[in-house]
């Protein structure tokens, strides 16, 4: 997700300190979206509600600006509550939990064109790195095989949608989605589904590339993989030693090679 969001709590995890033991060949890198392949979007949730409340104002009784402000707020806590319990959650639930609030029951069609409006607000705010499409090229070319891992409540089609657009779709060659999932990053069950999806079967030759040192960082290397941190101003701070870090996804070419040679 790529948005501005609260400060996060901490679970009372134990903290780790990068990969362990020898190195060995990386055989799959797995990417975080947004902050990763994708710019952080610094977007305030109030703004990308606005044309969805526009939409369901008239059911809701409640004015276009004040429901925007409601349904970020619902959008915020629901975050908040992730960052407690890493349960995944979808649009749908953010609406159903409005409308529960307001006393109010949204025809499915509704909520569905409101979903349509509030991820056509995102759009002009996606952009994908310029370096992402050739690293991840590469990568393929050298016979890694590449994967995706997103904490989102966007639809997985509506992320399609948009790697398409940018031509990336075809260069990852699986995509997962927590909106799809019961629980999101770091819990392991999210990072064994991305494994699962690329067909690993030893974590610790598949490396995970993001941008939260908690999300990203911690949850990978709690289930055995490598991770490189892209570092992100925006996102909280956590203790945890990445295996790498990067400022640039190219850099990750010639660190992958050095892995691969045994370095």
């Amino acid at each position: 997700m790529t948005a501005v969001r609260g400060q996060r709590s901490r679970l009372d995890y134990p903290h780790t300190s990068g990969a362990r033991g020898a190195r060995v060949a990386v055989d799959v890198v797995i990417f975080d979206w947004g902050g990763t392949l994708s710019h952080w979007a610094l977007v305030e949730f109030h703004e990308v509600w606005r044309l969805a409340a526009r939409h369901l104002a008239p059911h809701m009784a409640q004015s276009e600006d004040d429901l925007a402000a409601h349904l970020a707020q619902v959008e915020l806590d629901a975050w908040a509550q992730m960052d407690q319990d890493h349960r995944a959650f979808t649009f749908r639930q953010l609406v159903d939990r409005a409308s529960v609030a307001l006393g109010v029951d949204v025809a499915d069609a509704i909520v569905e064109e409101a979903a349509a409006h509030y991820l056509e607000s995102w759009v002009p705010h996606i952009e994908h790195f310029p370096e992402a499409a050739p690293v991840l090229a590469e990568l393929q070319r050298r016979g890694i095989r590449t994967g995706l891992l997103s904490n989102t409540h966007w639809p997985a089609d509506f992320h399609e949608r948009m790697l398409e657009r940018d031509g990336l779709a075809h260069l990852l060659d699986a995509r997962v989605y927590t909106s799809d999932l019961e629980f999101t990053k770091p819990h392991p069950s999210a990072f064994e589904a991305a494994l699962a999806s690329v067909g690993a079967r030893d974590a610790s030759r598949v490396v995970y590339v993001g941008d939260r040192l908690f999300d990203d960082i911690f949850g990978a290397q709690r289930v055995g993989m490598r991770a490189v941190h892209r570092p992100n101003e925006h996102v909280p701070a956590f203790e945890v030693q990445p295996d790498a870090s990067i400022r640039d996804l190219t850099e990750l070419l010639p660190l992958v090679e050095r892995w691969n040679n045994g370095a």
